[in-house]
């Protein structure tokens, strides 16, 4: 199991070309991969269809995984 979870980081998000290497950045890089990771399968029959459908609107995906609406307006 651990093999392919490293194997979906790696080649999905570059894991092992990462150059976060002090202090707690590690952990909390890899738990923002993961929480990425599950995101995307969420979304669709692959991470690699999900990343490609928010490659298409970059700025709105990461509102939507918190639920903020994208269409706000400055009053």
């Amino acid at each position: 199991m651990e093999n392919k979870i490293h194997y979906v980081r790696d080649v999905t998000f570059g894991e092992d070309a990462s150059r976060i290497r002090s202090g707690h950045g590690p952990q909390n890089a890899s738990t923002l991969r993961t929480v990425a990771m599950n995101y995307l399968r969420t979304m669709g029959s692959s991470i690699a269809d999900a990343k490609r459908r928010i490659a298409l609107s970059p700025h709105k995906a990461p509102l939507d995984l918190f639920g903020v609406p994208t269409d706000l307006r400055l009053c």
